[in-house]
C-alpha cells in the first residue's frame, strides 16, 4: 500500500512536471493569428469526453491519499519548515506586489502586457500604488488597493468584464489587502486562493475554444509536442491547467502545486522572454504564498463528506460539473 502511494504521488507530481509551456503561457500575448472560435462538436470530442473522465478518477484517488502525503519523512520536515514563513505572508503579498507593478511600470504596462500605459494619470496612479503599498502601514495600504482597485475597473471598462476575467485573480489580491488589520482579515487567504483558482480554469478554456492560437504558438515558438499530435497536446496541455486551477479552489495539494507550477513558469520565461516575466510576475508571489501556507487556513470542500466512498464520488462529479460549467459559460460569451 506505502508503495502505491509514494508511486500514485510521483505520478502526480510527473504529470504536473511534463505539463506544456503552452498550458501556463497566456496565449493572447504571443499568438500572431486572429482567435477562431471552433464547433462545440469539435471540443467536446470522443478524447476530450474519455480524458475528462479519466482525470476525474484520477482526482478522486487523489482526494483519498492526500492525507498521507505529510507521513512522508521530508515532506514532513519540509511542512514544518515552510510553517515557520507563514507570519511573513502578508508582507510578501505586500511588498511582491510593489514589485509587480514596478515591473510594469518599467515595461510600460499595468496588469497585462497588453495593457500599455497610454496617459499621464496612469502612469501616475501606477506609481501611487507603488509608493502606498511600500510604505509599512496598512492605511497606506489600503489606500493602494483602492487605486488598484479604481484602475482594474478603468481598464475593465475599456476592454470589457469577460475579456478581464483572465485576471479576476487581481480582484483577490485587492481584497486582500483591503481587508488586512481587519476583523474579516482570515477571509482574505481562502479568497485569493478562489480566485486564482478559477482564473487559471478559465485560461485554460480558452485552448479549447480558440485551439487555432495555442497551435500557433506551439508551432512558431517550437514547443515539443512529447510525441503528441498538436492538436491532441494542446487539449491536454488546457486540462493540465484546467486541474491545478480546480485543485486550489478544492484545497488539495496547494503547496505542491505552488512549487511545481513555479518551476514551470520559470521555464515558461526562459521560452517566452520579458513578456512573460511581465506577465506572471504577479502570479509567481500568489504561488510563493501558496507555497508557504498549505491549506493551514482553508477547509476544503471535500471534507463536507465523511465516507471515502462519498468523497470520491463528491469529487468525481463535481470536477465534472465544473468543467462544463466553464466550458459551457465561456462558449455562449466568447
Amino acid at each position: 500500500m506505502l508503495l502505491f502511494k509514494k508511486g500514485f504521488i510521483t505520478f502526480i507530481i510527473s504529470l504536473l512536471v511534463a505539463a506544456p509551456a503552452t498550458a501556463y503561457a497566456h496565449v493572447k500575448w504571443f499568438a500572431e493569428v486572429e482567435p477562431e472560435k471552433v464547433p462545440i462538436e469539435q471540443i467536446l470530442s470522443p478524447f476530450f469526453i474519455v480524458f475528462a473522465i479519466i482525470v476525474a478518477i484520477v482526482l478522486a484517488i487523489l482526494s483519498q491519499v492526500m492525507d498521507h502525503f505529510l507521513k512522508i519523512p521530508y515532506a514532513r520536515n519540509l511542512d514544518q519548515w515552510l510553517n515557520k514563513f507563514r507570519k511573513y505572508s502578508r508582507k510578501i503579498l505586500k511588498y511582491g506586489t510593489a514589485l509587480a507593478f514596478i515591473i510594469q511600470v518599467m515595461s510600460g504596462s499595468m496588469f497585462a502586457p497588453e495593457f500599455e500605459i497610454t496617459s499621464t494619470w496612469q502612469m501616475t496612479v501606477m506609481i501611487a500604488i507603488i509608493i502606498g503599498l511600500l510604505i509599512p502601514h496598512h492605511i497606506s495600504t489600503k489606500v493602494a488597493a483602492v487605486l488598484m482597485l479604481g484602475l482594474f475597473i478603468t481598464v475593465w471598462s475599456d476592454f470589457g468584464w469577460f475579456y478581464m476575467l483572465d485576471y479576476g485573480f487581481y480582484l483577490a489580491i485587492i481584497f486582500v489587502l483591503l481587508i488586512g488589520k481587519s476583523k474579516y482579515e482570515g477571509w482574505g487567504f481562502p479568497f485569493l486562493y478562489l480566485g486564482t483558482g478559477l482564473s487559471l480554469c478559465w485560461v485554460a478554456v480558452e485552448k479549447w475554444v480558440y485551439p487555432s492560437m495555442t497551435l500557433d504558438i506551439v508551432i512558431n515558438h517550437h514547443v515539443p509536442t512529447f510525441g503528441f499530435d498538436p492538436e491532441t497536446f494542446i487539449v491536454m496541455a488546457a486540462f493540465v491547467e484546467f486541474v491545478v486551477g480546480y485543485l486550489l479552489v478544492v484545497g488539495i495539494l496547494n503547496r505542491i502545486l505552488g512549487l511545481v507550477v513555479t518551476v514551470i513558469f520559470i521555464m515558461t520565461s526562459l521560452l517566452f522572454g520579458m513578456t512573460e516575466i511581465i506577465g506572471h510576475a504577479m502570479i509567481h508571489i500568489v504561488l510563493l504564498l501558496f507555497i508557504i501556507e498549505g491549506v493551514s487556513f482553508y477547509h476544503p470542500p471535500i471534507k463536507m463528506h465523511k465516507t471515502k466512498i462519498d468523497q470520491f464520488i463528491f469529487v468525481f462529479l463535481n470536477f465534472i460539473f465544473v468543467l462544463a460549467t466553464f466550458i459551457l459559460v465561456y462558449y455562449r460569451f466568447a
